[in-house]
């Protein structure tokens, strides 16, 4: 009976390699930067428990009605998301 023929594989040659790049290493966060990022977080706490607490006594709040919900939260997610970016 014949003898199969073995296929020969090539060798294996690694992608050439790229020159590695310098990153400027990021410095701290400005301190305006936290101060309105906590700034938003406390903003729209603020604005969820005025709307509990007093938000049928003010008129602008009254017109509002849930859309009070959404600011508060929206304030309070802005203010999350800006700790990513927070160094």
């Amino acid at each position: 009976m014949p003898k199969s023929k073995v296929r020969k594989k090539t060798a294996y040659t690694p992608p050439p390699s790229r020159t590695p790049v310098k990153v400027r290493a990021a410095g701290p966060s400005h301190p305006l930067y936290k101060a309105v990022m906590f700034g938003l977080m406390l903003l729209g706490l603020v604005w969820l428990v005025v709307n509990y607490l007093a938000g049928d006594k003010l008129d602008f709040m009254m017109e509002l009605g849930n859309w009070n919900f959404a600011i508060g939260f929206a304030l309070m997610i802005t203010g999350l998301l800006m700790t990513m970016r927070w160094r």
